[in-house]
């Protein structure tokens, strides 16, 4: 990622689906996503985001790993396998280090990943308007 980069303008009709449990993380993803014209909607547990996530109407799905109630890695499971034709792009946020074979496996189901203590909120911003 080229963390130089500005962020590209978004159209207001990309959409956010933020699955996060920690509150003051997805408050700053929350502002500085709006801010550059992302419309965002957070929840803060598996089963809550699984349940969003599956109604395919979001452009993006920040996934949190390590959730109450439903772990990141059974939403992206059950995403790919019971959703056809998902629209959402899955970008997996974690601050967990996983072990090279394990990202490996993450990697290949989703559309990106990201080490949250590594990413900034302007960062964020810059990566998700690279995803097509």
């Amino acid at each position: 990622m080229d963390t130089n980069q500005t962020p590209s303008p978004v159209p207001a009709s990309k959409t956010v689906l933020t699955i996060e449990d920690e509150h003051s993380i997805s408050q700053l993803y929350t502002k500085a996503l709006t801010k550059a014209g992302y419309v965002v909607q957070n929840t803060y547990n598996g089963l809550e985001g699984y349940a969003q996530a599956k109604t395919n109407v979001f452009d993006i799905i920040l996934l949190d790993l390590m959730l109450p109630d439903m772990s990141g890695m059974e939403i992206l499971r059950r995403l790919r396998a019971e959703v056809p034709n998902l629209k959402s792009k899955i970008v997996v946020t974690t601050n967990l280090e996983q072990e090279h074979d394990h990202r490996q496996v993450i990697e290949q189901q989703a559309d990106g990943y990201l080490i949250k203590a590594n990413v900034t909120p302007r960062q964020l911003v810059a990566f998700l308007s690279q995803i097509k």
